[in-house]
């Protein structure tokens, strides 16, 4: 870990991943330039962040604005050097027939919520003025709460969240990663939905599709729910135990350009859960069994980033750690040995050539 300053006896502050639903968020996602310029402006800003999530929110303190940061795999060696996150990796796309878990460039992610969209709005203005230069947009999601937390389809979304201390146990990285204790992994995937399809058929068909009624929102009992139900391949089950994730899914459109879809976002303490999850989506558990709202939904997105504790960010010193090169010891250099009979002439490991 290239963070500068002394090492504390004290817990790493975690961001602010485990929190109530809002009524809006912004999803950005981009990619930095290339050039040391580039990543030292990426180094100084996430120091920068809480501040400026401070300086938005107050003009409502009670719009709970609040704003996540995580770094994908290719830019944590770009911006920090060797040392990362124990499961970090490119996100794995997935190809099963015609369901496809895309892979989609993206160095850094920003996951901004409030009551409000304006907030939300307001700090995404703020971020991108202040980082503009430095990087280039990829994805920009506007979500927002539809009627009682459903999503498009029609059916409650996150039903299953965890809470209190369950879900500070799911979301947060543990000992089994010391250097990154309090971080978290976190996956995002853009759905497409077809509409028209999805609301040709009945709703008993769309229960069965989802694993839940869709009105009342209660699971359907396992004697009627099909095993290719989204809600039974999207559980994962270790040793007999469901390990669980932390979803804020957001619906988000546009009606004019009949553009209907979820965003998902999950943070988990290990990122095998989700890719769990999305394998016995796409590909079926056993194989081909698989999840049929699949066959409405299409995902546009996929990308993997990890979300640092809030005092990993803010520690992150003006040294670039990939740019600086490791300082050589002031030493004369030593006097060529004198040749010995039978050398092979082929010089030091140093590249000297041989006397």
């Amino acid at each position: 870990m290239t963070a500068s300053g002394t090492r504390s006896n004290l817990a790493p502050v975690s961001q602010l991943v485990v929190q109530d639903l809002t009524r809006a968020a912004i999803f950005l996602v981009v990619t930095i330039n290339p050039g040391t310029a580039n990543r030292a402006a990426i180094r100084s800003f996430c120091g920068d962040l809480p501040a400026l999530v401070r300086a938005v929110g107050f003009r409502d303190i009670e719009g709970n604005l609040s704003c996540i940061m995580g770094i994908g795999s290719e830019a944590w060696d770009r911006l920090f050097g060797e040392r990362r996150p124990a499961e970090l990796h490119p996100f794995r796309e997935i190809k099963a027939g015609s369901r496809h878990a895309v892979s989609t460039p993206g160095d850094l992610v920003f996951h901004l919520r409030a009551k409000r969209m304006d907030l939300c709005f307001e700090l995404a203005t703020q971020i991108m003025t202040r980082i503009d230069s430095a990087v280039s947009p990829v994805d920009e999601v506007h979500g927002f709460r539809y009627f009682d937390d459903r999503d498009l389809i029609g059916f409650v979304d996150g039903t299953e969240n965890p809470g209190g201390q369950a879900a500070i146990d799911a979301a947060y990285v543990g000992a089994e990663d010391e250097a990154f204790i309090g971080g978290t992994y976190v996956i995002v995937q853009k759905y497409l939905h077809d509409m028209a399809g999805w609301n040709a058929l009945s709703t008993e068909a769309q229960e069965r599709i989802i694993g839940r009624s869709k009105l009342s929102d209660i699971e359907l009992d396992d004697a009627v729910k099909p095993t290719c139900a989204h809600n039974a391949l999207a559980k994962v089950v270790v040793d007999g135990k469901e390990i669980k994730i932390i979803r804020d899914n957001m619906p988000f459109g546009s009606v004019a350009a009949k553009e209907f879809g979820t965003y998902f976002i999950g943070y988990a303490r290990s990122p095998r859960t989700i890719e769990q999850m999305l394998e016995n989506m796409f590909v079926g558990q056993p194989p081909g069994n698989y999840d049929r709202l699949l066959d409405f939904s299409v995902a546009k997105t996929g990308n993997l980033f990890f979300v640092p504790s809030a005092t990993f960010l803010e520690n992150i010193g003006d040294d670039d750690p990939v740019a600086a090169p490791s300082p050589e010891p002031d030493v004369p250099a030593p006097e060529p040995a004198p040749k010995r009979k039978g050398s092979l002439d082929i010089g030091s490991l140093k590249g000297d050539p041989a006397s």
